[in-house]
């Protein structure tokens, strides 16, 4: 398996990768990709601008063709159509630089389409605040059936990801298939949190876990004594920090292990392994509230989960891709070594006898997907079978 290479940078082939995996047209990805392959020759942050307004204008494209089944009555036509065209608006907007031009309309117009999707769709997604120390979580909860209280997973972002694209990941549904529930959150530093709150990273990532538990203590259709924590790319460190702090989470696992991120930071200083978006160091710096390049890196020594996960006393899955280019597959060895505690611990790296090789399964999200949906069903009392 390996990333469809549109491109002659690993960034722009990422993001494309990524929108087809959350449900993207390839015909339409083609239309938007063919008349920007010279403008990617100029390296992955020079032409940025040029990718936005073909990701942008197709996004535009499809709401208005959304209008117009809506117009007419065929709400289900237009509520797929919307998605995509919040797919593909939010995917402009990622690949920006803070501040960029176009960056905060284009988001308010991916949000929109969003949530006019999800009433015309009539899906199982519901747009909730969990409350916070300072400001809120913005998050997507999505209910799995039944009458009784159910297990359910807390989903957590990467470094540059966002809710919609969690659920996009599509292991809400899969989870609500058997019977868990899933809160994906934009947690501080990411999505909602970070550009219409300013809330900046916490590496302590069990102050706002622990808030989202206390939120789910609260709703009837939870099971609070059967609440589980995931997360992707960056998720995959603040996960398993979450679970060896928070005491209430029942079940653990990682969509990618992310052991040590400030090790990852001085090998990316170096030119060791890919970024994840263009203008890298602009976007975390941004993303941590850090003044400058110094302050950042002071503000990233937290990042690092060694001396943290003998704590951790309740099942956890780590999952990684055999030829992850961004975080070494060696960060999940450390991960499960270190799960010293834990009464149940799995580690599955996936190869190209499967696929899911690259960074969180972006060639192919479907293993990654249903073996963590199975894992918490099988841990927090799901249905496995």
């Amino acid at each position: 398996m390996a990333l469809l290479e549109l491109f002659p940078n690993y960034i722009w082939n990422l993001s494309v990768a990524i929108a087809m995996e959350s449900g993207g047209q390839i015909g339409e990805i083609v239309d938007m990709c063919q008349p920007i392959r010279d403008a990617a020759a100029g390296g992955a942050d020079a032409g940025t601008p040029a990718f936005m307004r073909q990701w942008a204008a197709m996004g535009d494209k499809l709401v208005a063709l959304a209008a117009e089944d809506e117009a007419k009555g065929r709400s289900l036509s237009a509520s797929n159509k919307l998605e995509r065209a919040a797919l593909y608006l939010f995917t402009a907007e990622r690949m920006q630089g803070h501040g960029a031009p176009g960056r905060t309309e284009s988001y308010a117009k991916a949000r929109a389409a969003f949530d006019r999707s999800t009433t015309l769709g009539r899906l199982n997604r519901e747009r909730v605040e969990v409350p916070l120390s300072a400001g809120t979580m913005p998050a997507l909860y999505t209910r799995a059936p039944g009458e009784d209280a159910r297990p359910v997973v807390v989903f957590c972002n990467g470094l540059d990801s966002c809710k919609e694209l969690l659920w996009w990941s599509r292991l809400p549904h899969e989870l609500a298939r058997r019977g868990v529930s899933t809160l994906c959150v934009d947690q501080p530093g990411s999505g909602e949190a970070l550009r219409l709150q300013n809330l900046p990273v916490d590496p302590h990532s069990e102050s706002w876990a622990s808030k989202a538990v206390d939120w789910l203590e609260q709703q009837s259709d939870a099971d609070p004594k059967r609440i589980g924590m995931t997360g992707i790319s960056l998720g995959g460190h603040f996960a398993p920090r979450a679970v060896a702090y928070e005491s209430r989470f029942a079940s653990g696992a990682v969509w990618g292990a992310n052991h040590n991120w400030r090790e990852v930071q001085d090998k990316r200083m170096a030119r060791e392994g890919e970024n994840p978006v263009p203008h890298y160091w602009e976007h975390v710096r941004w993303a941590f509230g850090a003044s400058d390049q110094d302050d950042f890196l002071a503000k990233s020594n937290a990042m690092n989960l060694n001396g943290h996960m003998e704590r951790i006393r309740v099942p956890f899955l780590v999952t990684h891709g055999a030829q992850d280019r961004q975080i070494s597959p060696a960060y999940a060895d450390d991960l499960y070594d270190q799960l010293v505690n834990s009464p149940r611990r799995e580690k599955v790296i996936f190869t190209a006898r499967e696929g899911g090789v690259e960074h969180v399964g972006a060639d192919n999200m479907a293993y990654g997907r249903d073996l963590i949906a199975d894992w918490f069903a099988e841990t927090l009392g799901g249905r496995p079978a």
